[in-house]
C-alpha cells in the first residue's frame, strides 16, 4: 500500500496524526499553486497561507470523501477542491453576507470513493447500489466541472433555489439559467464516468480539452 493511500484511510478512520501528515506533505504545493490563481482582494483579506490551509483543512474534514495511491493526482483534484472553496470565500467577500458553509457543499456521508479502481477495495454490487455510494460518486463529479457548470447544479440540486433564483444569482434571464443547467448535466455524467472508469486526470481536465493518458 502507497503512503499516500495508507494516509488517506487513516485520516478517513480518524487518525489526526494523518491528516497533519497529509498537511505537511501537500500544503506548501496546493499554496504555491493557489498564490498564484488567488485574487487581490482575498490576498487583501487574509493571509495566503492561512486561508489555503484553512481551505484544505475544510476539505479533508468535509469534502467528498475518497482514496487513492497516486500522490500527484492527489495534489491535483486537493487543488481543486481547494479551490472550489476559494471561489466560495471570494464571492462571501464580495457579498458580506453569505453563509460560505452553507454554499461549499452538500453534507459528504460517511462513504468512500475509491479512486484506483482496486478490486479488493471496491464495494459489493449490493454497496455499489447504495443511494450513499451513488451519491458520494456524484458529489466528486461535481467538483471536476468547471465552476460555471459547478455552481449552477449545486445551487439547483443542493441548495434547492428555484430557476429564478438561479438566475438572480448569474445575472440572466430565467430560461438561460435553465438551460445552462441542463447543458451542465451531461457534462456532470461524463466526468462521474471518468472518475468511475479511473482516469483521474482526464476528469480534472477543464470541459472541452483532449483526453491524458493515465
Amino acid at each position: 500500500m502507497s503512503e499516500t493511500r495508507e494516509l488517506l484511510l487513516r485520516w478517513r478512520n480518524g487518525d489526526s496524526a494523518a491528516l497533519e501528515a497529509l498537511l505537511r506533505e501537500h500544503l506548501p504545493w496546493i499554496e504555491r499553486l493557489v498564490r498564484e490563481r488567488l485574487g487581490a482582494q482575498l490576498r487583501q483579506r487574509h493571509d495566503t497561507q492561512d486561508i489555503v490551509q484553512a481551505a484544505l483543512i475544510e476539505v479533508l474534514r468535509d469534502g467528498p470523501r475518497f482514496v487513492l495511491s497516486d500522490s500527484e493526482h492527489l495534489r491535483a483534484l486537493l487543488s481543486r477542491l481547494v479551490e472550489n472553496v476559494l471561489r466560495v470565500h471570494v464571492r462571501h467577500a464580495q457579498a458580506e453576507r453569505r453563509d460560505v458553509r452553507r454554499e461549499v457543499a452538500a453534507p459528504p456521508g460517511d462513504t468512500l470513493v475509491f479512486l484506483d479502481r482496486r478490486p479488493a477495495d471496491m464495494p459489493t454490487p449490493s454497496q455499489a447500489a447504495s443511494a450513499d455510494e451513488a451519491r458520494a460518486w456524484v458529489r466528486l463529479a461535481l467538483e471536476m466541472l468547471d465552476p460555471e457548470d459547478r455552481d449552477v447544479v449545486l445551487w439547483r440540486e443542493y441548495q434547492g433555489q428555484s430557476f429564478q433564483e438561479v438566475a438572480q444569482r448569474l445575472s440572466v434571464s430565467e430560461d438561460a439559467a435553465r438551460m445552462r443547467f441542463n447543458r451542465a448535466l451531461p457534462k456532470l455524467a461524463k466526468k462521474l464516468e471518468q472518475l468511475r472508469a479511473g482516469h483521474v486526470t482526464d476528469a480534472l481536465r477543464p470541459e472541452g480539452s483532449g483526453p491524458v493518458s493515465e
